[in-house]
Parts: C-alpha cells; sequence; structure tokens
C-alpha cells in the first residue's frame, strides 16, 4: 500500500528509456554501430549505409538478412528483447555482436524510427513506425527480403543532448571509426556507405588483406605482414605494419576478440614490445589483429558500448600475442640478428704483424699562451628595442593582468618579482648536453631548456597569426603528398583554413590524399608529412581537454611539432636569437604544457657547495 508521503516511485517506461538510451546511443555514431551490428547477427551478406548531415538528420541502414516476423519486428523494440540469451548462463557463450536487447529501444526512445522488415517466407513484410518509444503505426506491405532501419532527427526529443552533439565534421570521423571497426573482421561481407548522397566506400567480399587495402588504400599492399599462432586455447591472426611504415598518428591499430573490436592497453603493449628497437622515435605500429577465444575465458558485459573485456587469463593472452608478432618480425628478417659465423677473410694472425714497423705517434697539446682565465669578458645588454619588449612582458606577467589571449593556459600564475635584471644578462651563452642554454646573469647562472623556449616563442607566434589571419608562407620546391586514413582525412580537411593562416599551403586531391606547396617560414626544414601527422595525433589527444580550444590547441599542437629539440646542436648566435625572442613573449617562463622554461641557480646556492663540510 503506497503512502503519500512516499518518495521512491517508479519511473515511466518513456522517462527509463531515456537514460537507459543515455549509456548506448551517445552520437549518431553508436546508432550505426548497433544498427551494422544487427544486420551482421541477422546473417546478411550485403549491408548498406547512408547518413545525412553526418547522422543528425537521418541514418539509413539495409540489409538482406533473414528479417523478422511481425511479432519479432514488435518485440524487438521492447528493452531486454533479445534472441540471443535464455539463461544466465548465455552470457559466458556469446558470439553474436549484439545480446542485451536495449539498442532498438534505446535508439526508439529518442528518435523517430521506421522499421521495415521481411523473412524469406513470408509474402509480406512488416512496417512499423516509433517516435519517442510510442508506436505510431504498424501494417503489413510488400518489400524485399531483410531488414531496413530509418532513423531520424537523433535527440529530436531530448535537445540537450542533441545540444552537445560536434560538428558535421567530427560526428563523421566518429561515425567512420565505427564502420572501420565493424567492416574490417568481416570482409566475407560487402559493405557500402554514403553520406549525403555521396558514396564513400563500396567493398566487395574478399579476404582481411584484400578489405584493409580497400579500407586505407593501395599502398598496403606491401605494408602487411601476416599474424598466425594458434594454441589449444588461444588462436591470433591478421597482420602488422612493417616497421619501415610505421605512422606518426596512432591511426590503424585495431584488436578484435571474436572478431568483436574491443580497447585493450595491455595487449597494445605486447605489440609495442614485440617492435622494441624496430620504429623510429615518436612512431606507432599498424595492427589489425582478431583473438579466437573460447567465449567461457573473457567477459564482455563489463561495458554498455562492449569495447571492454575481461580475460581469465590475460598474462597467456598477452604472451600468445607478443610470440606471434614476434615470429612474424623474424620471419621476414626484419629483426637485427647476430651472426656468429666469422668470415675466413677476416681471419687474421696478429702476431705476424711487426711491432717494429709501427710508427709511434707522441700525444700533442695545443693552447694559447697568451689566455688569462682571470680576464673579465665584457657584457652586453640587449638592444633598445627588444629590451623595451623584453621588460614590458615580464611587466605585464608580474605585475598587471595580461591581456592576450595566450594568457588562458596560466591565468592563476603568481605575482613575483622580476627575478633578474635584463641588463646584467650578458651576450655569452654556453650549451649543454646539446639541450640547455647556459648564460651568467647578475644572481647567478641562467639554465634554459631550448626546446621549451622554442615552443613557446612559437605557440605565441601563431596564435598572433591565428588572431590576425597573417600569413607567412615558404613555397616547397617540390611538394608533397600525405595519406591519411578517413578519419585523419577529415580532422585535417577541417583544419585547413587555419593551417594555411600558420603557413601551410594544402590543396585536398580526394578523400584521403593531400599535396603539401607550402610550410611555415619557421619549420626549419623538418619533414612537413611527419610534422603534419604528428601534430594531427596531438590535437585529436588534446581535444579531450576542455579548456582548450580549437586555436589554442592547434597552435600547440604545431608548435610542439616544429620546435628545435633537445639534443640538438646551436651556434651561439641562435642561442641568442633564442633568448631574445623567448623574452620578448608575454609568458617567457612557462611553456604551453605548464613547464618551467629556465630556473636560476644563484651565486649564493654555488658558494655554499663550495662550502659544505665533509
Amino acid at each position: 500500500m503506497m503512502d503519500n508521503n512516499d518518495i521512491i516511485k517508479l519511473l515511466p517506461d518513456a522517462v527509463a528509456n531515456q537514460i537507459a538510451a543515455g549509456e548506448v546511443i551517445q552520437r549518431p555514431a553508436s546508432v550505426v554501430k548497433e544498427l551494422l551490428e544487427n544486420a551482421l547477427d541477422a546473417g546478411a551478406t550485403q549491408i548498406d549505409l547512408f547518413v545525412k548531415e553526418a547522422g543528425k538528420t537521418a541514418i539509413m541502414v539495409i540489409d538482406n538478412g533473414i528479417g523478422m516476423s511481425e511479432t519479432d519486428a514488435r518485440l524487438s523494440f521492447e528493452r531486454h528483447a533479445t534472441s540471443k540469451i535464455h539463461r544466465a548462463d548465455d552470457l559466458f557463450a556469446i558470439r553474436t555482436m549484439g545480446f542485451r536487447g536495449e539498442a532498438l529501444a534505446s535508439i526508439a526512445a529518442i528518435a523517430q524510427v521506421e522499421l521495415k522488415t521481411r523473412r524469406k517466407t513470408d509474402e509480406l513484410g512488416t512496417k512499423i513506425l516509433i517516435e519517442g518509444s510510442v508506436v505510431k503505426s504498424q501494417e503489413m506491405q510488400p518489400m524485399p527480403e531483410g531488414t531496413t532501419f530509418t532513423i531520424k532527427n537523433l535527440f529530436f526529443n531530448v535537445p540537450a543532448r542533441r545540444n552537445f552533439l560536434k560538428s558535421n565534421q567530427a560526428e563523421m570521423r566518429h561515425i567512420i571509426d565505427e564502420f572501420h571497426r565493424v567492416v574490417l573482421m568481416h570482409p566475407e561481407i560487402g559493405f557500402s556507405f554514403s553520406s549525403n548522397e555521396k558514396e564513400l566506400f563500396h567493398l566487395y567480399p574478399g579476404t582481411l588483406k584484400q578489405r584493409i587495402v580497400a579500407l586505407f588504400g593501395n599502398n598496403y599492399n606491401e605494408r602487411l605482414l601476416p599474424v598466425e599462432q594458434a594454441t589449444s586455447s588461444v588462436s591470433v591472426n591478421g597482420f602488422v605494419g612493417k616497421p619501415a611504415f610505421a605512422r606518426k598518428t596512432r591511426g590503424e591499430q585495431y584488436f578484435f576478440v571474436n572478431r568483436r573490436f574491443i580497447k585493450h592497453a595491455y595487449l597494445h603493449h605486447a605489440v609495442e614490445n614485440a617492435f622494441q628497437e624496430l620504429l623510429p622515435k615518436d612512431s606507432f605500429p599498424s595492427y589489425f589483429i582478431n583473438i579466437e577465444i573460447n567465449p567461457t575465458e573473457i567477459d564482455i558485459n563489463i561495458h554498455p558500448t562492449k569495447t571492454e573485456i575481461n580475460f581469465q587469463d590475460s598474462k597467456l593472452v598477452y604472451a600468445i600475442i607478443h610470440a606471434a608478432v614476434k615470429k612474424t618480425i623474424g620471419q621476414h628478417n626484419l629483426s637485427p640478428l647476430i651472426d656468429f659465423d666469422v668470415d675466413p677473410k677476416l681471419n687474421i694472425d696478429f702476431s705476424e704483424i711487426s711491432r717494429a714497423n709501427r710508427q709511434v705517434v707522441h700525444p700533442t697539446v695545443s693552447f694559447d699562451p697568451e689566455f688569462n682565465p682571470f680576464e673579465k669578458t665584457k657584457t652586453q645588454s640587449f638592444n633598445h628595442h627588444e629590451k623595451q619588449k623584453n621588460i614590458e612582458g615580464w611587466r605585464n606577467l608580474y605585475g598587471e593582468r595580461i591581456d592576450t589571449h595566450s594568457s588562458v593556459e596560466f591565468e592563476n600564475t603568481e605575482t613575483q618579482q622580476t627575478p633578474f635584471s635584463f641588463e646584467e644578462v650578458t651576450k655569452r651563452f654556453i650549451q649543454v648536453q646539446r639541450s640547455y642554454i647556459i648564460t651568467s646573469i647578475k644572481s647567478g647562472l641562467m639554465v634554459i631548456n631550448q626546446h621549451l623556449a622554442h615552443w613557446r616563442i612559437l605557440y605565441e607566434d601563431f596564435l598572433k597569426r591565428l588572431e590576425n589571419t597573417k600569413q607567412a608562407s615558404q613555397q616547397e620546391l617540390f611538394p608533397q603528398q600525405i595519406r591519411l586514413n578517413a578519419t585523419e582525412a577529415s580532422l585535417l580537411r577541417e583544419l585547413i583554413p587555419d593551417l594555411k593562416t600558420l603557413g601551410f599551403g594544402i590543396e585536398e586531391i580526394n578523400q584521403t590524399t593531400f599535396v603539401i606547396n607550402g610550410t611555415p617560414v619557421n619549420s626549419n626544414e623538418k619533414d612537413v608529412t611527419q610534422t603534419l601527422e604528428k601534430a594531427l595525433e596531438n590535437y585529436k589527444r588534446n581535444q579531450h581537454d576542455l579548456h582548450l580550444e580549437k586555436r589554442l590547441n592547434l597552435a600547440r599542437s604545431m608548435a610542439l611539432q616544429l620546435a628545435i629539440r633537445n639534443d640538438h646542436d646551436l651556434q651561439e648566435v641562435e642561442m641568442t636569437r633564442l633568448v631574445d625572442k623567448l623574452f620578448a613573449c608575454n609568458v617567457p617562463d612557462v611553456a604551453p604544457n605548464g613547464q618551467k622554461i629556465f630556473f636560476i641557480l644563484k651565486t649564493n646556492e654555488i658558494e655554499s657547495r663550495f662550502n659544505e663540510t665533509k
């Protein structure tokens, strides 16, 4: 018996479905994933995907699978209605893509859905219209065998969720990612994908290698090495990329368990470790690996998207993957080999070499007899223009509020006094370990990290260009092509206007290929394709930082790639120019990531070292 004062009440079905939808359907790509997986479970041999306005307006999936009866079609939209599970034990023997029975109910709760389906044995099919979990109509109609789902106006009744969707370019990248994850491990099935009535992919049935090449380009024909390893409990098969073709981005890295895409950092390490010492610095291996394992040995029911997974014996799976990749590398002579068989021609009897015939060369030492180590070095001050900019920059940082966009990241910087006098900075610099610049100041020694200093300089320069749309570009004598996967190409296409402002000349050739015919004047002859690839990787990584606006993120990512590295020789004139520009910056003491650019070793600290008692 209910009391009027009771505060716990059952939620209406419509509200409960919307809450459940929040776990399963996060964006249009979530709908695409669920519908494609349902089509696979229906035994389809051809699946066609159509989206409009990145799925915000419409998503349609057509398959030629087994279809559904009139009753099944209606029940498919009920929560927890599924054909895959009959008892709790079935959760540990799942080989289908979907199994919870939540997907269609969740989609129907936040969209306008039309379902058309017919079995081969039926003369007429079933058409159902549902809007916000409410069935608007159900009728029998003639239609082709199979199933067609049309999803319109996603989140039409949850405007707050719709407002959180990103730009069409960003949402399309997520859809392309999900499409890749589904189609890769089903090469025996034909797929097509069209966006705004333009076909992006038309994939014919074939082998896994043919599917990879069709998705990522013909150049993958020569890049792939087969991986295969079978044990009594686990089988591994797929492909890894040759080390010579390692990318600066983490693009093509795919793990599947029983042909279902998963994310697993521990197993990723197994692959990376197998490539140890074979990959260039900051490069990532490509891999497309499927793990076949008894479903009783895994738990995939730990996350609504089913991309996370638990293994009963993760160490065993790790060891098998590592061994499989290592074997592939060894079979193709890619790992360094040590040959203990000595060439007979190199067997020299050193006892036959007469020591009497050797000329003894005495070591010599050259020095300047006029050198006086106690003579003082004349100090020079910065030129008047740079000095004024320096002092003004430091006054802004430590005395007044900073009125520049570059201060967004450091608005909490504590107010303090200028730590040294600019007039006392010498124009003599020493580079230590090819990474640090040391100069003398009145209060001691200043040690500057050359990479962080240059990063700060370029960052502020790029921000000014983006603010003023100032372009400074140098034409490439030999334009270079850069080929990206569909996701990265979509991201680059979105950034091209801002990249042109930074000084890049980029033109699109086709959906995945671009030509670079101009670079920023301060690119220092770096490999422009690698610079762009790495900048895109950093940009994607920083996209989750809510404090970084798009342009801040781009300026930070590009500056990081173009900045000189540590372990890089600098001439004295280069060090002088670098320090001059650093202290002309608005925030010269902190890098864009918050690291300190320099520190000061005070004279009394140095003296105390010599006065320490043993």
